[in-house]
């Protein structure tokens, strides 16, 4: 696939380097952020090898999602019981409707299930759940936060569980700034749309800060909305920000199926000829409006590989083997060149390749 994105903004750093500025090192240094992730991912073993099955024989893991309606949380967690599959010990899903009093029930069904290890997915959040974690710890049972924070938030986030398996989000908003930099030729004028609450959201606006000290004609305006706001609040408040600033030229979405109120406020004030979106996750109906030519780039994870990796980290903890402080869950850019591999329409977990499958299954030993 190589550098496939650079096209015209290649044309116009070239026209700046002609003039010699000194700008073209600035736009270098954001391309060179990006072209690692615009190749298929690679598997890099999070830990070294272990028989898994093995270790994992009369065990069981005890699930909590966030929400089973969210289809992002439900298809992690399939993913997450077919690698227990594979490996062959028991995985039972808590389904609820985020609800903070049905997490509660979950953790108490977890301790009368006698699970070996209790799992918060993505957003079921530990505060709130203090007194349950607390009596699973007493009675010798992990509680793990997965896919809730970044990497560098661990020790945050073990005051209140016994371990995490974080994903890289202060990269992933790095990401999403150095690719609208790059769009804008080092003039960027960006809306940033965030959701406070989840720590996921405080390690990307963290990512993107840290990026925006490279571009010395950069500028960015948050727009803070709260998930269950998200289809009221979007996009009047998007519409009103492009009608007050015409000159804004890029639209930063961190969490990506935000991105459907996003649209309706680009289209109706005429703006889609002069703002571009990107956007985190890879939800296949954002790849869609890729493919539409609605959104021009998306951060994606493959929802069965940070499955794998979920189970990989908690194996480990379970066989008494050393922590992993990076699952190593990959990224990958979906443009206009590449959104098609993720089908049509697109499908989870689909474009990314297959390195994951046999990579876990030579980790584990199964093979």
């Amino acid at each position: 696939m190589g550098r496939h994105w650079l096209g015209a903004a290649l044309a116009g750093l070239l026209a700046v380097v002609a003039a010699g500025t000194a700008w073209a090192d600035g736009l270098d240094y954001f391309e060179k952020r990006l072209a690692p992730f615009t190749q298929k991912p690679a598997f890099v073993p999070p830990g070294p090898a272990f028989d898994a099955r093995k270790c994992m024989a009369g065990k069981s893991i005890f699930s909590i999602p966030v929400s089973s309606a969210n289809p992002f949380t439900a298809n992690i967690e399939k993913a997450m019981a077919a690698a227990a599959a594979k490996v062959g010990f028991k995985f039972t899903t808590w389904d609820n409707q985020g609800q903070s009093s049905q997490w509660v029930q979950g953790m108490n069904a977890a301790m009368t299930q006698k699970a070996n290890l209790i799992d918060l997915l993505a957003g079921t959040d530990p505060r709130v759940l203090v007194p349950q974690v607390r009596a699973a710890q007493a009675a010798g049972v992990p509680v793990v936060a997965s896919h809730y924070s970044g990497n560098e938030q661990t020790a945050q986030v073990t005051r209140t569980v016994t371990a995490d398996v974080p994903i890289d989000y202060f990269t992933a908003g790095g990401l999403l700034l150095d690719w609208a930099v790059v769009q804008t030729r080092g003039n960027l004028n960006a809306l940033v749309l965030i959701s406070t609450g989840p720590l996921s959201t405080d390690s990307m606006v963290a990512g993107i800060e840290s990026e925006l000290k490279h571009c010395e004609h950069c500028k960015t305006k948050m727009i803070n909305v709260v998930v269950p706001d998200w289809g009221t609040r979007i996009t009047p408040n998007v519409q009103s920000a492009l009608l007050a600033d015409p000159t804004i030229n890029y639209i930063i979405v961190i969490y990506d199926s935000m991105a459907q109120f996003v649209v309706p406020a680009v289209t109706v004030t005429n703006a889609a000829d002069r703002v571009g979106i990107d956007a985190f996750n890879g939800t296949p109906f954002v790849l869609g409006l890729i493919q539409e030519g609605k959104v021009q780039m998306d951060v994606g994870e493959n929802l069965d590989w940070i499955g794998h990796a979920i189970i990989d980290a908690e194996m480990r903890m379970l066989c008494g083997l050393p922590a992993v402080h990076d699952p190593k869950i990959p990224f990958y850019i979906f443009d206009q060149h590449n959104a098609a591999d993720a089908g049509r329409p697109p499908q989870l977990s689909q474009g990314y390749g297959d390195a994951y499958v046999d990579g876990y299954a030579g980790l584990w030993q199964l093979k």
